[in-house]
C-alpha cells in the first residue's frame, strides 16, 4: 500500500479510500494508491508554505544546488530499483526504464549546478539612478505529472521549480505513481528540509483540480492533453496564477530527396515507438518528398515488420500502452483507417508469450493518410506512423505545419541552405535537422505553440519561468 508523502512523511489520505495500481504487461493489480482529496491537497500546500518561508527560500542558492546533486547521486545510486518500479507501474522495455532514471539523475544534476547562476542584470537609466533586477521564486509550484514519463518530466519540472527557490505540490497520474513516490523518499534521505517536495496520488478531477483551484498555489506546471490543459488555465486564471503548459504535438518528419536514409530510417522508427508511441514529441507523421515515396516506404516497411511488443521484461522493441482504454483507443484509429481504405505498409507482431490481458498494440506504418483525416489531425498516443508525400518544399511545410499542435519536427536534408529556411518556417518549438530528439537533451528548452500549450520547462529558460523579475530603482543623488 502506497501513501501520499507529505513534510516528508507517509501519510494516507484523510479520505479513506485507495486506487489500484495495475501492470500493464498482465492487466493485474499489484499495490495500491491513496484516492486523496482537496484536504490533503490543502495539507501538503501548507506544508510547502512552511517550508518556502522558513526554510528554502532562506537557504544559500548553492545549498539548494549541493542538495539537488544529493538527490541526483541517490536517484544514480537506486537507479535499477527505479527503473525496475517504472517497468512495472508503466509497462516500459527495461531500456527505456534505464534511459528515464539516468535522465532524472541528469534533470537534478544540471539545475543543481544553475542554482546560484540564476542572476538579475544592472540597467542603464537617468543620472543619478541606479536600477537593478532580481529573479526571485513564484513560492509553492503546483505539478500536474503525465504517466507517459513519470520520471522524466518530475525532474525537468520539479527540478527547475527547486533550483529557482520554490517548493513543490506534485500531483502524479494515477497510473504512475510509484517511482515519483519512492524518488520524493530519497529527497528526504538526502536532506531536502520537510514540505520541499510533496506527493499528493488520486484522480485528476478531484486531486488536480483541488491542486489548480487551490489559492496557496503560486505557479502551476502542466503536462498533459489540451482539454485537460485549457481547465488547468482557466481555474488558475480565476484568480491569476502563472502556468506552463505543455499539451502534447502531431509532430512531423519530414524527408526530402537527398536525405541520408541510413541515418533517418532508424530515427524515424524510434522516434514512433519509443515508450509504444506514447510520447508527445513522438514522430507520429511522416512527410516524404514524392520521388522519395515509394523506396522510402519499401525499406521502412521492412524494418517495421520486424518490430516486436510484449512483456516489458522482455526489453523487445515496444512495450504494453499504459492502460485497456489506451489500447482502445489505438485500436479505434486503426479501425477508423481500415474504414476509410488507408493501406498498411507493414505492421509488427505481439509475441505469442505476451499475456492475454496486457494491453499491446503491434507497431503499424499506414500510407497515404489524408492531411484532413483524423488520423493526421490528432494525437493517437500508440505506435501508429502515419506517411503521406509531399510535392516541393512550400507544400511540405503547408502540410507539417496543417495541425492544430506545433510541439517538434525532424528535418531530413543535406542542403544547408533548406534547413534554416525550413526551420524558420516551422510552427513549433523544437526543430531537429538531421537527427530527432537530440537524446532528450536535458540542456535544451522544450515546449510548443498552440494548441501545444506555451511556456517552457527543460534547459535553463525554465528557470525564468519558475521566477518572477523584480526591477529595483535606487534614487542616490
Amino acid at each position: 500500500m502506497q501513501s501520499n508523502f507529505i513534510a516528508n512523511e507517509a501519510r494516507p489520505s484523510l479520505s479513506g479510500h485507495t486506487l489500484d495500481v495495475i501492470d500493464p504487461s498482465n492487466g493485474q493489480v499489484f499495490d495500491h494508491l491513496q484516492r486523496s482529496n482537496a484536504v490533503d491537497i490543502d495539507t501538503a500546500v501548507r506544508a510547502a508554505r512552511h517550508c518556502f518561508e522558513t526554510l528554502w527560500r532562506p537557504m544559500a542558492a548553492a545549498d539548494r544546488g549541493r542538495l539537488l546533486m544529493r538527490l541526483s547521486a541517490a536517484v544514480t545510486e537506486h537507479a535499477t530499483e527505479l527503473a525496475g518500479l517504472e517497468q512495472r507501474d508503466c509497462g516500459k522495455p527495461t531500456r527505456q526504464a534505464r534511459a528515464d532514471v539516468l535522465a532524472l539523475a541528469r534533470y537534478f544534476e544540471f539545475y543543481a549546478g544553475a542554482c546560484d547562476k540564476l542572476h538579475g542584470e544592472t540597467l542603464p537609466y537617468q543620472e543619478g539612478t541606479s536600477v537593478l533586477t532580481w529573479r526571485e521564486p513564484h513560492g509553492v509550484t503546483g505539478h500536474v505529472i503525465p504517466w507517459n514519463y513519470p520520471m522524466q518530466i518530475f525532474g525537468r519540472s520539479v527540478g527547475g521549480a527547486l533550483a529557482a527557490g520554490n517548493t513543490c505540490v506534485v500531483k502524479p497520474a494515477e497510473d504512475a505513481c510509484l517511482s515519483v513516490l519512492r524518488v520524493a523518499q530519497l529527497a528526504a534521505e538526502v536532506g531536502f528540509p520537510p514540505g520541499a517536495i510533496n506527493i499528493v496520488t488520486g484522480y485528476g478531477h478531484e486531486v488536480g483540480d483541488a491542486l489548480a483551484h487551490h489559492p496557496g498555489v503560486d505557479h502551476i506546471s502542466f503536462t498533459g492533453s489540451p482539454s485537460v490543459g485549457t481547465l488547468i488555465a482557466q481555474a488558475a486564471a480565476k484568480r491569476h496564477c502563472p502556468v506552463t503548459l505543455e499539451l502534447g504535438g502531431k509532430s512531423p518528419q519530414i524527408v526530402f530527396a537527398d536525405a541520408d536514409l541510413d541515418a533517418a530510417l532508424p530515427a524515424i522508427v524510434n522516434a514512433i515507438v519509443q515508450n509504444a508511441g506514447q510520447t508527445c514529441s513522438a514522430g507520429s507523421r511522416l512527410l516524404v518528398a514524392r520521388s522519395l515515396y515509394e523506396p522510402l516506404l519499401e525499406r521502412l516497411g521492412t524494418l517495421f515488420s520486424k518490430l516486436r511488443a510484449g512483456p516489458a521484461a522482455l526489453d523487445l522493441d515496444v512495450g504494453p500502452l499504459i492502460r485497456a482504454t489506451q489500447k482502445e483507443r489505438v485500436l479505434d484509429f486503426l479501425a477508423q483507417a481500415e474504414a476509410a481504405d488507408i493501406a498498411t505498409v507493414a505492421q509488427g507482431s505481439v509475441v505469442p508469450t505476451a499475456p492475454s490481458d496486457g494491453f499491446y498494440v503491434a507497431p503499424v506504418l499506414l500510407r497515404d493518410v489524408p492531411a484532413d483525416h483524423r488520423l493526421a489531425q490528432e494525437e493517437i498516443f500508440g505506435p501508429v506512423l502515419c506517411a503521406m508525400a509531399f510535392d516541393d518544399e512550400d507544400h511540405a511545410v503547408k502540410l507539417a505545419n496543417g495541425t492544430a499542435f506545433g510541439l517538434v519536427a525532424g528535418v531530413w536534408t543535406r542542403d544547408g541552405a533548406r534547413q534554416m529556411r525550413v526551420a524558420r518556417r516551422l510552427q513549433c518549438g523544437q526543430v531537429f535537422i538531421n537527427n530527432y530528439g537530440a537524446g532528450g537533451g536535458v540542456e535544451l528548452p522544450f515546449g510548443g505553440v498552440k494548441s501545444s500549450g506555451y511556456g517552457r520547462e527543460k534547459g535553463f529558460e525554465a528557470l525564468y519561468g519558475f521566477t518572477t523579475l523584480k526591477t529595483v530603482a535606487i534614487r542616490h543623488a
